[in-house]
């Protein structure tokens, strides 16, 4: 039997060993410093500036934030405390009131005091009956029924710190950082309130969100990012700048007022030009269906609880003459003939695809729709555009044979990347997503499609990630996900590879051989939904939307009344030339006018005065490039009209 020997004195043998070291990987599993290993396996060391490494300080930080809770607020029970994307949070049963921004400043004090005294996460593995006993005589409730879900055989271990006289326990899997002291550049950031377990049946937890880094460099530039992200936060921007609202009347539903709508059909458009340009036919499907399109698609029994039934007085009354009164055979026959709103247009392309007989001839069919969908999303999670329960896609579904795959992804590929590129988002990480545990269809037919997706990304020349396990249960598909200006990432492209759907549909077409085939149907998308999108853009770039999509790209302001008709001309002559151009003429002092339209991110504002009149040039002052200076104003109109034309 080999040696057994710590993973510290492991990776000091390798000569790895250094301060940011905080744990290893060893046979795809990362593990503690203290933890034993084998004397003779490959490691590889996880830093603390690795994402790796940030998450296991972020895990350690959450223990250590948890302990200094229990010890400023006696009696407050806790649940989970994970690491998420750029910090952690955990989840408390506090008595009395919710924590405040002044208790927050207490308990980074208090985690201070705790990593100071520098002592070691230590891992100990307990029996079930053992641990339960532990947390039920601590009054630990949420803890308990943690455990109780751990599968039965599952190893259970507990990490503690602190002095043994007051040593803080949680159980849980690891891996953490050497000691507290490793610890130090911590920010609390915000508190809100979360059921248990997602559930709002169960009880209502305070949520303290936080992050930790390496060092106060990296921390205080990240709080320069949430700084910046607070400013940019498209709820408040699109407030500011007047483009949607939203109303109890209709919740998580957002109202598009005009200068948004402006934007909205504006990247509706740029799409439709590509579509043309690439190939693309759009159809309009309706909003309502038999819930028999939704039994054959599977989303009746899978996504039954996201969908919005529609109940006639009709079919209730029906029902009930059928069924008598009792509440939950009513509401089940409702749920089985009640019509639904779609939540994805899918299933009636699908139904476009088979109402007639298909050749092969017509494949590829690229089939586009920008119909609205309806998902009921909980209250707890929807947030400004982001998430919402009505949305539309830049849908898109494409039917081909097999071989057709590869060259559809490649020319998808392109189209995503003209997009991307017109609106500034520069960097893209490409995710291969391979298939899940619980899938259907043959090996072979994944085999396949996973090829036929990589093929696709090897064409182009792109770098990609394969991520095992990640596809969804019909197919594999590829994942694009963008950095915007505050170095965020946003999953917005996808295409997914489906050989499901046209099986279900029973959808087929005729082969050159003169026989039945049944085509692959890649669903596919490049914006996703466009409230999303719109959130994303706008706290992109600050509000400052490029002027082919600026809901008002010039500001004509007027240095005094004698100057308003030689202002006025020029609006009139903007406006024809199709651009548009607001004015002011208020009796306000210039520098108000000038500070009014910057507030609206306005791409350029025109001062015209008495020597402008004179002279028959405007003076021009750009928002990404400053002053301009004056120009003729033929010159311009030119440029104006220029940087008015989509990508």
């Amino acid at each position: 039997m080999s040696e057994r020997i710590s993973a510290r004195d492991l990776v000091k043998q390798k000569g790895l060993l250094s301060d940011d070291v905080v744990a290893i990987r060893v046979e795809n599993r990362i593990v503690d410093l203290h933890s034993p290993v084998d004397a003779t396996a490959d490691i590889q060391v996880v830093r603390a500036t690795d994402k790796e490494g940030l998450a296991v300080i972020r895990h350690s930080t959450a223990h250590v934030m948890a302990d200094a809770v229990q010890k400023l607020f006696p009696g407050t029970k806790v649940t989970i405390g994970p690491a998420i994307e750029d910090g952690f949070y955990y989840d408390f049963d506090k008595p009395g009131d919710g924590f405040t921004d002044d208790d927050l400043a207490r308990i980074e004090r208090a985690m201070a005091e705790i990593v100071k005294t520098n002592t070691p996460f230590r891992r100990e593995v307990v029996t079930r009956e053992q641990a339960l006993a532990m947390f039920e005589k601590m009054g630990e409730v949420f803890k308990v029924e943690i455990i109780r879900a751990i599968p039965e055989g599952e190893e259970i271990s507990l990490y503690k710190h602190g002095a043994k006289e007051a040593e803080w326990v949680d159980v849980c899997e690891g891996p953490h950082v050497p000691s507290t002291g490793s610890l130090g550049a911590i920010k609390l950031t915000s508190v809100a309130g979360a059921y248990w377990r997602g559930n709002e049946n169960n009880p209502m937890l305070q949520r303290i969100y936080g992050t930790a880094f390496p060092n106060m460099k990296a921390l205080g530039e990240h709080l320069k990012l949430l700084e910046d992200a607070k400013a940019r936060d498209h709820r408040k921007l699109g407030k500011e700048l007047d483009l949607f609202l939203f109303d109890s009347s209709s919740p998580a539903m957002p109202f598009f007022l005009p200068r948004g709508a402006f934007v909205y059909n504006g990247l509706v458009d740029y799409m439709r030009k590509l579509y043309a340009e690439f190939g693309y036919d759009e159809v309009i499907t309706p909003q309502a269906f038999d819930p028999k399109l939704f039994r054959t698609s599977g989303h009746l029994g899978n996504y039954n609880e996201n969908m919005y039934r529609l109940w006639t007085e009709d079919l209730v009354q029906e029902e009930m003459t059928k069924e008598g009164v009792a509440a939950t055979t009513l509401a089940r026959k409702l749920q089985n003939n009640a019509f639904a709103l779609k939540p994805m247009n899918c299933p009636s392309h699908c139904v476009i695809f088979g109402a007639r007989r298909r050749s092969y001839r017509e494949l590829p069919w690229r089939m586009a729709d920008f119909g609205r969908l309806h998902r009921y999303e909980r209250g707890g999670v929807v947030h400004g555009l982001s998430r919402v329960r009505s949305f539309c896609q830049d849908d898109a579904h494409i039917f081909c044979t097999r071989e057709q795959v590869p060259s559809e992804i490649e020319k998808f590929i392109a189209m995503l990347y003209a997009v991307y590129k017109a609106l500034a988002f520069h960097r893209i990480d490409i995710k291969l997503a391979l298939r899940p545990e619980k899938r259907v269809g043959s090996d072979e037919t994944w085999n396949m499609a996973e090829q036929a997706l990589a093929e696709g990304l090897e064409r182009a020349g792109l770098a990609f990630e394969r991520v095992p396990g990640e596809g969804a249960f019909y197919g594999p598909k590829i994942e694009f996900h963008v950095y915007d200006a505050l170095k965020r990432s946003w999953q917005l492209g996808t295409i997914q590879y489906d050989p499901h759907l046209p099986e279900l549909f029973d959808l087929s077409y005729v082969g050159e051989d003169g026989k039945e085939h049944r085509p692959i149907m890649l669903h596919r998308a490049v914006l996703g939904s466009l409230e999303r999108f719109i959130s994303v853009l706008i706290e992109h770039c600050g509000g400052n939307l490029p002027t082919w999509l600026a809901p008002t790209q010039a500001t004509i302001v007027s240095v005094s009344d004698k100057s308003e008709a030689y202002g006025r001309s020029v609006l009139t002559e903007l406006r024809a030339q199709g651009l548009r151009v607001d004015s002011d003429w208020s009796a306000d002092k210039l520098g108000a006018k000038i500070r009014a339209a910057r507030l609206m991110r306005v791409p350029y504002i025109v001062v015209v005065g008495p020597k402008d009149a004179e002279a028959g040039t405007v003076s021009v002052r750009s928002r990404d490039k400053g002053e301009l200076g004056a120009m003729p104003r033929v010159t311009f109109a030119e440029l104006l009209v220029s940087e008015s034309r989509a990508p």
